[in-house]
């Protein structure tokens, strides 16, 4: 990277006269590389008349820059850079760790190794200074890179992203299966204009399209949490274009989406495989069938079941309809997002647990009323729905607060789009049709 750097400076030159640069690797494996490339850019650079010094830094980037930060590195008089390529490691922080701690100290709360590397390599970047990264597109939604999303946009205009489609095409030979970025940003760079958002299937870079959107279709105005959208193409902007009818918050419908409460590992003691006298339904990802919750179902590893104690009672919710959510989509789903109804006239039980691997709607920690969530498993269930999901959400997992981020059709849509779901939810054209019918005769 440091090398195609370079060679893009040269090509350009203009008034160009010297390059420095600071380059960080702690892999020792590495180091010999990055060494021979240093030295291939040297002779580069002299052959163009241009000054070249190169500083390898054979330590952690972040213990080595926070520090620098408490010697001032950050002061007006600080020495920055105008230019920063990175690609970071990708790895959760533990929150005991060093690296938590310096990160915490520097007033950066992250959760991932990546995150860090970035806003660090930002704050440390003169005005003006230009940023690439490749990095999971994590970052884009979710709470837990709300900080990080924040100071990077309020540090940073984003320029260009460009998304790799492919999950295994692209670093598929490094056994990185997430979906991946690589986004330009400036130092406090101009935001009112159009960013660019382009794609290819690999990292070959074949077939790229690209397109210019305005940054408020990126991300939102007054989106507190400032989700990023990634429309790639027509059928994302329609997708966008079709969800603007749609303006109801969960909260204005008096429902709230939250996480199961009950964790296998904490509860193991309480759990059981089969129902018994004592015990309460334990609905777990496995229990979806044709939009609804089956229980119990046969299995030697899974429990169906949960002891109704004192102590498991705050893991409980009442009889009632619920709709649920799976948190995790597996690879063999078409749907990011898959919806079922709990139908307290199936399962005759006056409280039921749900597993931590599902979200679940709910009015107040109560049941819903039954065409309400029948409605609203049905919109969970439409393409439209899961399209617009994907244009923030890169990865398979589906949080409560992605959930809660979403707009919904009114409470009167959605008890009319709940009297067409009997015993199953309907097939997906089915429920594109009925979503489609219903609303647009609102329009």
């Amino acid at each position: 990277m440091t090398a195609a750097i370079v060679e893009t400076l040269i090509e350009k030159k203009g008034n160009l006269r010297s390059i420095e640069v600071t380059a960080f690797e702690n892999d020792e494996l590495v180091l010999p590389y990055l060494e021979d490339a240093l030295a291939r850019c040297e002779a580069v650079c002299a052959e163009a008349n241009i000054a070249f010094a190169a500083e390898t830094r054979c330590e952690d980037f972040i213990a080595g820059c926070v520090d620098l930060a408490e010697n001032g590195l950050f002061a007006g008089d600080a020495k920055r850079f105008t230019h920063a390529i990175l690609n970071p490691p990708y790895k959760k922080i533990n929150a005991q760790s060093k690296t938590r701690k310096l990160l915490d100290s520097a007033g950066m709360e992250v959760s991932n190794l990546y995150a860090g590397f970035v806003w660090l390599a930002a704050r440390m970047l003169e005005p003006g200074g230009e940023l690439v990264a490749i990095t999971p597109r994590s970052f884009c939604n979710g709470p837990y890179f709300r900080r990080f999303r924040l100071a990077l946009l309020n540090m940073m205009a984003v320029k260009h992203i460009h998304v790799f489609e492919s999950r295994k095409k692209a670093f598929g030979d490094d056994d990185v299966l997430q979906e991946n970025v690589i986004f330009h940003a400036l130092r406090n760079g101009r935001k009112s204009q159009n960013v660019a958002i382009s794609s290819s299937e690999g990292s070959d870079f074949h077939n790229v399209s690209v397109r210019h959107m305005p940054y408020e279709h990126i991300v939102l105005p007054n989106d507190r949490d400032a989700f990023i959208h990634l429309i790639l193409n027509e059928d994302d902007e329609d997708t966008m274009c079709r969800m603007q009818r749609f303006r109801t918050p969960l909260d204005e419908l008096g429902i709230e989406a939250s996480t199961g409460r009950v964790v296998d590992f904490r509860s193991r003691e309480h759990l059981r495989l089969q129902p018994e006298t004592g015990t309460a339904p334990l609905v777990h990802p496995r229990n979806f069938e044709y939009g609804f919750i089956r229980w119990p179902v046969e299995s030697d590893k899974k429990p169906n079941a949960i002891l109704s104690l004192d102590q498991t009672r705050d893991l409980m919710v009442p009889r009632g309809y619920y709709v649920l959510t799976k948190r995790f989509s597996s690879k063999e789903e078409r749907r990011r997002v898959v919806a079922a109804i709990y139908d307290p006239q199936r399962i005759k039980t006056s409280e039921i647990g749900f597993e931590n691997h599902l979200n679940y709607f709910h009015a107040g920690g109560k049941g819903l009323p039954s065409n309400l969530a029948r409605g609203l498993a049905l919109y969970l269930n439409s393409t439209l729905f899961d399209r617009y999901f994907r244009l923030f959400s890169g990865h398979t997992q589906v949080n409560a607060t992605d959930l809660r981020k979403m707009r919904y059709p009114t409470r009167e849509q959605l008890i009319r789009l709940g009297a067409y779901i009997k015993d199953r939810i309907p097939e997906q054209e089915a429920v594109d049709g009925i979503l489609e019918r219903e609303c647009e005769s609102d329009d």
